[in-house]
């Protein structure tokens, strides 16, 4: 048989890709956030800590200085709890009927962004601690303006019944990553109204934060008495503002080499075709592990010591690489992505290939990946 002609070698044993956080990047980062602002850090480890791990990522910014943590759904933040957390827990979109009970009984604050989630959490017993939550300008999550005044009187009255403790408001800004858009100035007047309805209700809230990651970095007016931080502590500025250290690193084992003419086509669609002969790789992940089929064509991993193309379309299962003229063995190790210290791709870079964002792909690893 030519040597053009050669078949994938079988595959090695052992673990396929893995994936590494490094905590010390997400202590050094907390550290970083917790430095910026005179106010409270809430690390929030929604998405399970933005596929970093939630409860080490949580456990790891509160010895560095977070005093808070925050999640979307009581579903997320009874993990914590089960972990041994006490720090104070904010969960912020949950539907209407969710488990209001569990969350008042396990310490869970949550997030009340309409009338219909008063009642349903008054309705749950007594003792629940809300942050009252007003959309500042994104029509998304948060009281509208307009229902926004009747929300506060509500729950004051449902306070002085002595049914909730309104110990929060919180807005989100929706262009913090682009820090002179007025559309943040803007933001910050809406919620400096909001606060104003609040206390003429009679409300005292201690509890006043606007700002998450890209705001925390840039804008200081956002910042009052805490701030959420997510991404940033896993490495991610959305505003670019800032130097972070990223904490995770995806790699591949080579599963299969192939010696291929000039002219032979790869993958589905024969999308891409060897322009000469060379060596083909084949690493056992792809979109059903979270790598954008997008990427197809433009990606690249590191592969002893070098950048080398991801060629043909990225299947569902496995990607293929062209290494030219390099040998390289079953059982090799490909950084997919990482910090980029060592001349490997960063997510930012798979987030432009993808054209996306860092947090899609961080947050997008399947449960196929071995975590280590």
């Amino acid at each position: 048989m030519s040597a053009l002609a050669m078949p994938l070698a079988a595959p090695a044993h052992g673990h396929g890709p893995s994936l590494s956080v490094d905590l010390a990047a997400v202590a050094a980062n907390t550290r970083l956030f917790a430095a910026r602002t005179e106010g409270a850090l809430m690390a929030v480890v929604k998405a399970d800590g933005f596929g970093h791990g939630a409860v080490d990522v949580a456990r790891t910014a509160l010895a560095n200085g977070a005093s808070w943590l925050g999640v979307t759904s009581i579903d997320e933040a009874l993990p914590l709890r089960s972990a041994g957390l006490r720090a104070p827990v904010l969960s912020w979109l949950n539907p209407v009927d969710a488990d209001f009970g569990t969350a008042i009984a396990s310490r869970i604050d949550v997030a009340v962004p309409s009338r219909e989630h008063l009642d349903a959490v008054t309705r749950a017993g007594v003792g629940a601690r809300i942050h009252l939550q007003l959309d500042t300008g994104m029509a998304r999550d948060g009281a509208s303006p307009s229902a926004w005044p009747a929300l506060c009187r509500a729950a004051r009255h449902a306070e002085r019944l002595g049914q909730v403790s309104v110990v929060g408001v919180m807005g989100h800004l929706g262009c913090a990553d682009v820090p002179d858009d007025p559309a943040n100035a803007a933001g910050r007047t809406r919620f400096a109204w909001g606060l104003e309805v609040a206390r003429s209700s009679g409300l005292r809230p201690p509890l006043r934060h606007l700002a998450a990651t890209a705001a925390t970095l840039t804008d200081p007016l956002s910042h009052h008495t805490m701030s959420r931080v997510g991404a940033g502590l896993v490495g991610i500025d959305p505003s670019g503002s800032t130097r972070l250290s990223a904490a995770m690193t995806l790699t591949a084992p080579v599963v299969g080499v192939r010696r291929v003419r000039a002219g032979t086509p790869v993958g589905y669609g024969h999308d891409w075709t060897a322009a000469r002969a060379t060596n083909l790789v084949l690493l056992p992940l792809g979109y059903a592990d979270g790598l954008p089929r997008a990427t197809g064509g433009r990606a690249q991993v590191l592969l002893r010591g070098r950048r080398c193309p991801v060629v043909g379309r990225v299947s569902m299962d496995q990607v293929v690489v062209d290494v030219g003229s390099d040998v390289v063995a079953v059982g090799e190790t490909a950084v997919v992505f990482g910090p980029g210290r060592g001349g490997e791709p960063t997510v930012a870079e798979w987030a432009a290939w993808a054209d996306t964002i860092e947090h899609e792909i961080v947050t997008g690893i399947g449960r196929r990946v071995v975590r280590s």
